[in-house]
């Protein structure tokens, strides 16, 4: 079986707009490094003082014009969450 996806990037230029998202893990932080590969790109975000590595497609990337400095939000969308606690 064969399987394509093909990734598709709607940019629409709405004046003065708010959006709303269902999800509701959003980072907001600064691009410290980018890593640009034939197919994808690794995008490190600075939340505080925690850095979260976003994998996407190289085109995402350079559609979103994505350079160091910018500041950008981690949109996580996970189907489980684990809780860690330390025990005496």
């Amino acid at each position: 079986m064969l399987l394509s996806y093909r990734e598709s990037l709607a940019i629409f230029e709405v004046p003065a707009v708010t959006i709303k998202i269902s999800g509701r893990n959003q980072l907001t932080g600064r691009v410290t490094d980018i890593q640009l590969g034939d197919i994808m790109a690794e995008v490190t975000i600075q939340v505080g003082d925690n850095l979260i590595d976003a994998v996407i497609t190289r085109r995402s990337a350079e559609n979103l014009k994505i350079a160091i400095g910018d500041e950008v939000t981690a949109l996580i969308k996970a189907t489980e969450v684990m809780v860690i606690k330390a025990v005496d």
